[in-house]
């Protein structure tokens, strides 16, 4: 019986109020049987005497049923309720697990930063954009690659799989209570997470194999190992710039919900964090308005994402 849609709770007051109405009959039968013994009509009295104590009976019984069934609900109710705080408890402790793990890692994005966003937000090569990540050639390219590959050493992309706050949510009713899009959009954003990681690795091979032996800056001295490591590097932009983009946004997520408490189950989704955006830039401004105000910890979900904070 499901309760949850009140359909338990007109059994129990229907059992209640039947079994009362038999009782009140049972009395107004009684009465019957009163008049009768006062004018001796013994058939009668025998009659209404069986009636009465039928009435009464079954009375009784739909009224204990009744009571019954409501304190077993309530005895369940609680016992539910206490069930889904505790989960909803160790949900929490896990999310805010999540996103104090995942603020050192935001801090290696740094390194990404400097390199992509040099001479203005970046943009990809079919965007245009005036940051020297796309436009460099010759020298300066080698020069490029060389710091690319220094990056390589301090951003340890395994670390980005601590960002994987879908396990915590799928074995609890968060998954079954969470607004859909924002349940999409986190296991959206871990797969995209994974898939630039995944590739970033095989970006750094490609650029380390295409360069051979050589210093960066000989290498590209090549007219067409030159037009390699630019494709090279072009594809270690590409793919850095989205781990940063999901990676922020799903951890800023992650610390929108943690700041909302334990409402967050039933919260919407807020499209200045949910939407794409034409550069990481660009979602950044239209994100902090709301995640400045948004508190974990002793500081707000924004600070958090370490953009331009220096180390």
């Amino acid at each position: 019986m499901d309760f949850s849609t009140g359909h338990g709770y007109l059994l129990i007051g229907g059992l209640i109020l039947v079994g009362t109405g038999l009782l009140i009959l049972s009395l107004i039968v009684n009465l019957r049987v009163a008049h009768s013994v006062r004018h001796d009509v013994r058939h009668r009295e025998k009659l209404l005497e069986y009636y009465r104590n039928i009435f009464s009976q079954l009375g009784v019984i739909l009224i204990g049923i009744g009571v019954s069934l409501f304190i077993f609900f309530f005895q369940q109710n609680y016992q539910d309720q206490r069930r889904r705080e505790t989960e909803l408890q160790q949900v929490l402790a896990k999310l805010a697990a999540r996103i104090a793990r995942g603020a050192p890692v935001m801090q290696s994005l740094e390194e990404f930063d400097e390199l992509l966003d040099e001479g203005g937000p970046y943009l990809s090569p079919q965007l245009g954009g005036k940051n020297t990540a796309v436009s460099l050639n010759g020298t300066e390219l080698g020069k490029q690659a060389a710091r690319i590959l220094l990056v390589e050493r301090d951003v340890d992309l395994g670390d980005f799989e601590v960002l994987n706050l879908s396990r915590d949510f799928e074995s609890s009713f968060v998954v079954n209570e969470l607004d859909s899009r924002l349940w999409f959009d986190i296991v959206g954003d871990e797969s995209e997470i994974k898939y630039a990681t995944t590739q970033l690795a095989l970006d750094y091979k490609d650029l380390r194999d295409t360069i051979g032996g050589d210093p960066a800056e000989a290498a590209v001295a090549d007219p067409e190992k030159e037009r390699r490591v630019k494709r090279e590097v072009l594809d270690i932009f590409y793919d850095a710039d989205l781990l940063r983009q999901r990676s922020r946004r799903h951890l800023a997520r992650a610390c929108w919900l943690f700041s909302q408490g334990r409402g967050f189950v039933g919260a919407a989704p807020v499209n200045a964090i949910e939407a794409d955006a034409r550069s990481h830039q660009e979602w950044l401004d239209r994100s902090k308005p709301v995640l400045s105000q948004a508190k974990s910890g002793s500081g707000d979900c924004f600070k958090l994402l370490r953009y331009g904070q220096g180390s």
